[in-house]
């Protein structure tokens, strides 16, 4: 019955899932089933595109999904999709921390550089997708100039790393250094509602 509703159009949609989450938090918990079977795809294609690995994509739905339960009381009609999007998000941003960690625990490289994900992968690119641009540019305005440069050139301006070496006068490797604690900068200092948009 959810699914058909869905594509009744947007209004009737904001105004059936309401009705549905305000029954969940009531206590009827089985009506969680209706969103699981609505969002699910879409859930584990958002997990998926960050850790390319079905087994590790489908760990985080779940708990993507346990947080969106416990997180409903505090929902407050802001978009529904876009609201659980960031929670499977930030789940498998999570999870791909822990494994990176890991696995540098395991190769014992800690000194060396991680791998800089791909772009439309990593948590920098997901958040100025999600960001209006006015409000992320008075948060990048506030970075330290080092870090402030190189978010910039790469997230902003889109230019690959051989552009920004070329014009910065820089070596390649220095570009994937800068961006690289650049983003380690922001993860620390930039609060998780942020992340989340």
């Amino acid at each position: 019955m959810f699914i058909r509703l869905l594509i009744w159009g947007r209004r009737r949609e904001a105004i059936d899932e309401a009705r549905l989450i305000e029954q969940i938090v009531q206590g009827d918990h089985a009506k969680y089933r209706e969103i699981i079977d609505a969002y699910s795809k879409h859930i584990f294609q958002v997990t998926y595109s960050v850790l390319h690995h079905v087994q590790d994509a489908e760990d985080a739905a779940q708990e993507a999904f346990v947080q969106i339960f416990k997180s409903l009381p505090q929902y407050r009609s802001e978009g529904f999709k876009t609201w659980i999007t960031r929670i499977a998000l930030h789940k498998a941003i999570d999870a791909k921390r822990k494994l990176n960690r890991r696995a540098t625990t395991e190769a014992g490289h800690d000194d060396e550089v991680i791998h800089i994900p791909d772009r439309h992968a990593d948590t920098v690119y997901q958040l100025i997708k999600k960001e209006k641009q006015y409000e992320l540019l008075q948060k990048i305005r506030m970075l330290p100039p080092q870090h402030r440069d190189i978010i910039i050139h790469y997230y902003l301006k889109e230019k690959n790393y051989e552009q920004i070496a070329e014009e910065c006068n820089i070596a390649i490797k220095t570009v994937e250094s800068r961006l690289y604690r650049a983003r380690l900068w922001i993860r620390k200092h930039w609060k998780e509602e942020e992340w989340r948009g």
